[in-house]
């Protein structure tokens, strides 16, 4: 039996409801799905958050270099030590947080982690990096991450956005998938010599993987899977193993894209969105040179990360992606039909929403955006 957590103080019950409007595509029918939340705590501007597979244990990566546990079970909490030193400024700080999902059944303390954060390098510069290393947990309020190493390192430019650096890993297991923003300079995303506006796919211990977009092409970036995008908060395998990202537009234009092997998917050259001050960009559809979106949002919904749902507690989800809102305080629900998607829900929340997790009873957990960021589970009412 689940029991209720000693450190949880439950909300009245919230009862969130699905909008029946907004919808990219104008179709957004009513649905009928309620949730009961409750509070398990709240964090300092949390960022990521991840299950350890085959536990109760949600870890949690706050962005100015902490990282906290919270034992969803017995609703304890514990901290992590030997975290990074990370460059935390702007929107960059510590990042994702994943583990490898092949070690599911072994003992929590020797599982492996991957982490991503900013590193500053030389002359004002700073990039996003990953770095893997081993969890040990040898009490139940703490943990310790030993022999981290950086594995992986973004190309290092001025200026402190769009890091993007989430993790996904190939449902293999032998792969890892890492989302590499255009850190606000636009061009070097269609510049394939670096990694900047990419995914880029690695070997498990961050070098290049075999048979990448550009493998042996002289003076091209050989990490790169796909690019041409912009600032990619979402990464995620869907049911199916297809890879899908979610990435914010300019003034405009959040876009969903499947992630292809090679494919360019035009920013800064085409956008739904325009830029800020007002200069307009060709829409995607006015080129068949790069790759069309599944679905776009004007206005934007800001998204701050992507799952797609595999549990059975909540009917009528499976399969679907639900996106944490940031600007739009939701979790957006998409249908999936092939390379095409549609708004099928956007359920109101009360906070920007970084982060939104499936647990291991299919749960949804979700991580609110700032320094006083609640962690709600989410379950049907």
């Amino acid at each position: 039996m689940r029991q209720p957590s000693i450190l949880t103080a439950t909300l009245s019950p919230l009862l969130l409801l699905a909008s029946c409007g907004n919808a990219a595509d104008g179709d957004n029918p009513p649905a009928d799905v309620a949730f009961t939340v409750t509070e398990h705590g709240r964090f300092d501007r949390p960022w990521a958050a991840a299950f350890l597979p085959g536990t109760p244990l949600l870890f949690i990566t706050e962005k100015a270099g902490t990282m906290k546990f919270v034992d969803t079970a017995s609703g304890k909490q514990g901290n992590v030590a030997g975290t990074p030193s990370v460059d935390f400024g702007g929107q960059g700080g510590f990042g994702d947080v994943a583990f490898l999902p092949g070690e599911a059944a072994a003992s929590v303390g020797t599982r492996t982690i991957y982490l991503s954060w900013v590193e500053a390098g030389g002359n004002d510069t700073r990039g996003a990096v990953v770095g893997k290393g081993m969890l040990s947990c040898p009490r139940a309020d703490a943990c310790t991450i030993e022999d981290l190493d950086v594995i992986w390192r973004q190309h290092k430019v001025t200026g402190r956005g769009h890091y993007s650096h989430r993790l996904a890993f190939s449902p293999d297991g032998q792969y890892l998938f890492v989302s590499s923003g255009d850190r606000q300079k636009m061009e070097p995303a269609q510049d394939t010599s670096n990694n900047l506006g990419s995914v880029v796919r690695l070997n498990l211990d961050g070098t290049p993987a075999a048979d990448n977009a550009f493998t042996g092409e002289a003076g091209k970036a050989q990490d790169i899977w796909s690019y041409g995008h912009r600032n990619l908060l979402g990464l995620a395998f869907d049911l199916e193993g297809r890879l899908w990202e979610v990435e914010h537009g300019p003034a405009g234009g959040d876009e969903l894209n499947r992630v292809e092997k090679g494919a360019n998917y035009g920013w800064p050259r085409v956008s739904d969105g325009d830029h800020y001050d007002g200069t307009k960009i060709p829409d995607n559809a006015t080129s068949t040179a790069y790759h069309q979106s599944a679905i776009t949002w004007t206005p934007v919904i800001a998204p701050g990360s992507l799952i797609f749902y595999r549990g059975d507690l909540f009917p009528g989800f499976q399969g679907h992606a639900l996106i944490a809102g940031l600007l739009s305080n939701a979790i957006v629900r998409v249908a999936i039909d092939g390379d095409t998607a549609r708004e099928v829900a956007r359920y109101g929340m009360d906070s920007r929403i970084r982060g939104a997790i499936e647990g291991p009873d299919g749960a949804l957990w979700v991580i609110e955006d700032g320094q006083n960021g609640r962690l709600l589970e989410l379950r049907p009412r």
